[in-house]
């Protein structure tokens, strides 16, 4: 059962220092790669970035090109070279990792000198790539056999890379899309994330919840979407999507940007700010109480909004270390009435310096949940009926008994504001979790179906998590 009720919430705290990766930590990202590349059965590697792909790269070098493009050449001997354009020099991974450097011009935008670059077929060929070595590229995605026929020799990275890599090797096949490697749900290199990096990723996330929640509790009729904007403060993190924010018939199309168009009574709303690391979102209706609503909607928005919530429960009450994604996507759906809503997407994902990674969350799915993995909780619903708006997006961290205590002991701060978020969600909310489930939102599990009252949120009956607290 869930009732709406008078919710307050605490002040969990804010860390103003930026956990840190340590180089030595990007090295053994490398050194892990290698590993895989010798299990791959491969002699090169090839990672392509730009500044909407970055993620892959930034995992291994914590560099993310700005404004250009960017390529990394690894071996399976160790050997890493990254080629940048003319703006990236002065902005290039410590020194200390010890990658060698070089200007290739043609990743610079347009206009600008490119006199001063080798080729790319000469600076490839004294790395060692020649007639038979076997290459794996790395972008942003790779595919299954749902797009091609032979998924490992499809790519989408350019079209000028992987035509030179071909003609180089002598064998179309010789070149195969290994992005799997880093992007699997189930093994991938980032999958699974370190203590400093979940640390980073609690950073980012009280920075987008706090953002949403001055979002929420600034709301008021009249108010343009592009005020509301100023809410969001990302904490000196980049963005990892647009910032959002809708109002009236305009929040159908959800990943709209804020325009100029007021919030009037009684029409939904939607906002979402995310940055590298973590995504916050919510919607509901411009209305103080039930009565604001259109009489046309009004029913069914109270259904649909206490629904929308029993789902979320459900989601939360069963992840956990151990749990089997399908498994989830399961009890999600069977909790879900077809009358009132369906789903815009997965009902949940892996989230990494890229908003969406990948998604283990799919119908029968077999993808064990990982300690280390962060998962957004990303449930959106789409209505069956009249238009209305209901959404609720925060990340939680999963962690094993041994991670959990090497939180604990490195991030003294950050420990105790999730435990603090555990006990509001259980003892507030009526979200028991699992012990392995760390939540990293300022506002988790905080749902105000009204945006004109947040002092009062949706809250669920006490059903404890699988497993227990």
């Amino acid at each position: 059962m869930i009732d709406l009720s008078p919710v307050t919430l605490p002040d969990f705290g804010i860390d103003d220092r930026l956990p840190n990766i340590s180089v030595a930590e990007y090295a053994s990202r490398l050194d892990a790669t290698v590993e895989r590349m010798r299990a791959a059965d491969l002699d090169a590697l090839v990672v392509y970035a730009d500044r909407e792909h970055s993620a892959n790269l930034a995992f291994l070098t914590g560099f993310d090109p700005r404004f250009e493009e960017a390529l990394l050449l690894m071996d399976a001997e160790g050997r890493r070279l990254l080629l940048v354009g003319n703006e990236c020099m002065g902005y290039l991974p410590d020194i200390d990792l010890g990658l060698h450097v070089e200007r290739f011009q043609p990743l610079s935008l347009m206009g600008q000198d490119r006199g001063a670059s080798r080729p790319l077929r000469g600076i490839v060929s004294d790395f060692g790539i020649g007639h038979g070595a076997r290459v794996g590229c790395a972008g942003w995605k790779y595919f299954d056999d749902h797009l091609v026929g032979d998924p490992q020799h499809a790519f989408e990275i350019p079209a000028y890379v992987i035509d030179l890599l071909r003609d180089m090797t002598g064998d179309t096949r010789r070149v195969r899309n290994v992005g799997a490697m880093f992007m699997n749900p189930t093994d991938g290199l980032r999958a699974v994330n370190s203590v400093d990096q979940i640390a980073r990723f609690e950073y980012a996330a009280i920075r987008t919840s706090e953002s949403v929640k001055a979002l929420v509790f600034g709301l008021q009729e009249n108010i343009p979407e592009r005020d509301l904007e100023s809410c969001y403060r990302p904490g000196g993190l980049p963005l990892s999507c647009h910032a959002m924010v809708s109002f009236g018939d305009k929040a159908r199309r959800g990943l709209s940007s804020p325009s100029s168009r007021r919030a009037t009574l009684g029409e939904p709303f939607t906002a979402a700010f995310g940055i590298e690391g973590a995504l916050t979102c919510r919607a509901g209706m411009v209305a103080r109480d039930r009565d604001d609503v259109p009489d046309d909607r009004r029913a069914f928005f109270e259904a649909f909004a206490h629904h929308y919530v029993e789902i979320v429960a459900t989601w939360y009450r069963h992840v956990r270390v151990g749990a089997i994604a399908g498994d989830v996507v399961a009890s999600v759906e069977a909790r879900r009435d077809d009358r009132l809503m369906r789903f815009a997407v997965n009902p949940g994902h892996l989230i990494h310096l890229d908003e969406w990674m990948h998604s283990p969350f799919v119908p029968g799915g077999r993808s064990v949940l990982q300690s280390g993995m962060a998962l957004q909780m990303d449930i959106i619903p789409v209505s069956r009926g009249p238009f209305v708006a209901m959404n609720a997006e925060d990340g939680v961290v999963l962690a094993d008994e041994a991670l959990r205590g090497a939180l604990a002991a490195a991030y003294p701060d950050a420990w105790a504001r999730i435990e603090h978020r555990r006990a509001f969600m259980a003892d507030v909310v009526g979200i028991e979790l699992d012990p392995s489930v760390l939540p990293l939102s300022n506002i988790p599990a905080w749902i105000p179906p009204f945006g004109l009252d947040p002092g009062r949120a949706l809250v669920a009956d006490r059903t404890p998590a699988p497993g227990g607290r």
